[in-house]
Formats: structure tokens, C-alpha cells, sequence
């Protein structure tokens, strides 16, 4: 490359307008990121989510004495379920068989699929071939 042609491709390059705001838009318009929408106010102050509430603020020995409260209702209702003959460790053994079936029906989803996308069709219209009730 000859310092002519790096000098002509300068000059060319010179000509092209640049986006910036020195051209003909204003500098608001060019910071504007935004699209107008005729929906909501798009450039409105941000407001939270979580708005502040009218209710007073407990103390915290009324949180204490309310939790106090609960406590005593969930202990009655757990006196209650063992006297009608309920055990904890059954409950906890409940628990885990129906961590145990879930996590088989969800590899059964998975296998269902699979199989689906196999055969290009949806896993909805899979159950009536394994006899399987949509409702499972």
C-alpha cells in the first residue's frame, strides 16, 4: 500500500457522516434509549415494588409474644394428631416414599420425552400407548 492510497482511504473515510452528537440530532435525543410508547410513561421515576404499608409497626416483644402464640396452637395441634394415633417417624417415612415416587415419575416424564422426540410426535399422545391416564 502506497502512502497515496492510505491518504485517499483517510480523506474517504473523513467524508462519512459520524453519529455523534455534533450532527444534526440534539443531545437529548441522542441519549434517548428508550422508544416512545403510547401504552405508559416510559421515562418516569423508577417505584419500587415493595410499597410501604399503613400498618403500624410491631414491637418486637408483641412479635415475640405472637410467635409464643403460634408455637402453643401448633403444639396443641400436634398432641392432637398423636393422640388419633399419628407418629412422627411414620410421617417422616410418608415423606420419603414420596420423594422416592416423585423422583421415578420424573425419569418416567424424561423417558416419555425422549421417546417422543424419537419418534417426532408429543409425550401427550405417548400415554394411551403405555396405557398411561393423562391425569398421572
Amino acid at each position: 500500500m502506497t502512502t497515496e492510497q492510505s491518504a485517499e482511504e483517510h480523506d474517504t473515510a473523513d467524508k462519512i457522516p459520524a453519529s455523534t452528537p455534533e450532527g444534526n440530532k440534539s443531545k437529548r435525543e441522542v441519549l434517548k434509549r428508550t422508544p416512545f410508547s403510547k401504552f405508559r410513561k416510559v421515562h418516569s421515576n423508577f417505584k419500587s415494588p415493595l410499597q410501604g404499608t399503613d400498618r403500624a409497626k410491631v414491637s418486637p416483644a408483641e412479635e415475640v409474644a405472637e410467635l409464643e402464640r403460634q408455637r402453643e396452637r401448633l403444639d396443641a395441634e400436634i398432641a392432637q394428631l398423636e393422640a388419633e394415633g399419628y407418629r412422627v417417624d411414620e410421617l417422616e417415612q410418608h415423606i420419603d416414599m414420596l420423594h422416592e415416587y416423585n423422583d421415578i415419575k420424573d425419569i418416567g416424564q424424561l423417558l416419555l420425552g425422549r421417546i417422543a422426540a424419537h419418534r417426532g410426535t408429543t409425550t401427550r399422545a405417548l400415554y394411551p400407548q403405555f396405557g398411561l391416564e393423562l391425569d398421572d
